[in-house]
């Protein structure tokens, strides 16, 4: 342990153990599955991120091995752990230079978006010498200003290479292709279920992944536009589970992403015109479910169902609306007079 614990001193990296771990050392080939807690923190002690509390909720991380991870010190420091173990790592600004970046995708996944939004398409080195906003000021100043950092690893499991099912962010482009059709399909099985919510997280996964293969696609080529007719249907189904979830204001915008491209999807005209019914938009409900039924006839009785329903709800709002400005306003008139003078 003395000799590794030099060695990484050497390379610029100071560990110290808050708690020991137990069993064997592994030996991490590439393709192992790491997955652990992670604290990053100036060496001053301010937390940057913290994965037991990012999000809102305690995730741990989940790495690869050998994926060449941007931020490469995080695989150097976990193949001298042992599972259960906790320590702290000083890493040198040498290490550390990459984490603005790093720092934005993971606080990107933890708010349920796409990993690389907000970011350009250019190297990890580029983007730092840019003056590009990442969306926060810390990371901000921190890109503007590098310095070490102190993260603190509790490594929670080990798995070795076949034992698991690869994550999406960690397949090759052709792996990703070939597993976005499969999730769909489980996607599909949930919503059946009635398992909305998981159904949704399956669409968006899918989506995710295929819209990261797009943004290596310049828009309108041919590549570009067949992974967009992929992403099409997935987010039709995700509207659908967040119209079912109340999500109505996401169901706008992204029914109207779909319709500024495709302008004759009935499908994106009928889940949009829903959305403005559950939120009082009446004219514009009215205006979608016209073009539902110009563009396809077959579908005008159950748009004359849809406009019966919000038509109901409204009269209900309405009825509600005036008993409680007739009570605001009444008075009863048997109750004495009370007069006052000056």
């Amino acid at each position: 342990m003395e000799e590794l614990a030099t060695k990484l001193l050497a390379e610029g990296i100071q560990k110290k153990v808050i708690s020991p771990g137990k069993g064997d050392l592994s030996t991490f080939p590439d393709g192992t599955k790491v997955i652990f807690h992670y604290r990053s923190s100036l060496c001053d002690g301010t937390v940057l991120d913290d994965s037991r509390t990012m999000g809102g909720r305690s995730k741990p991380m989940e790495l690869i091995l050998g994926k060449k991870f941007k931020l490469a010190v995080w695989e150097r420091v976990i193949a001298t752990m042992r599972e259960g173990e906790v320590a702290d790592f000083t890493c040198d600004v040498k290490h550390t230079a990459l984490y603005p970046l790093v720092s934005q995708s993971l606080r990107n996944i933890s708010a349920g978006k796409d990993p690389l939004e907000g970011q350009r398409h250019c190297c990890g080195i580029a983007q730092i010498h840019s003056h590009h906003s990442l969306g926060h000021c810390d990371l901000d100043k921190l890109q503007a200003n590098p310095q070490p950092l102190v993260f603190t690893l509790e490594l929670m499991e080990v798995l070795t290479p076949g034992s698991f099912r690869l994550d999406i962010w960690a397949m090759t482009d052709d792996e990703k292709l070939e597993v976005v059709p499969q999730i769909h399909v489980e996607g599909n099985a949930l919503y059946k279920k009635g398992d909305v919510k998981e159904a949704a997280e399956k669409y968006h996964n899918a989506i995710a992944c295929l819209k990261n293969l797009q943004m290596k696609e310049r828009p309108g080529d041919e590549g570009w536009i067949k992974l967009d007719l992929m992403i099409t249907p997935l987010m039709l189904n995700y509207c659908q589970c967040q119209l079912i979830l109340g999500q109505y204001y996401e169901v706008l915008d992204h029914c109207s992403s779909i319709l500024s491209k495709y302008e004759d999807n009935v499908k994106a005209y009928f889940k949009r015109a829903k959305a403005h019914a559950a939120v009082w938009n009446e004219t514009e409900a009215r205006a979608d479910f016209a073009k539902v039924v110009e563009l396809d006839p077959l579908l005008g009785p159950s748009v004359a169902k849809e406009l019966r329903a919000m038509e109901e709800r409204i009269r209900s709002k309405e009825k509600e609306e005036k008993g409680r400005y007739k009570s605001l306003f009444s008075y009863d008139s048997n109750a004495p007079a009370t007069a006052t003078t000056g």
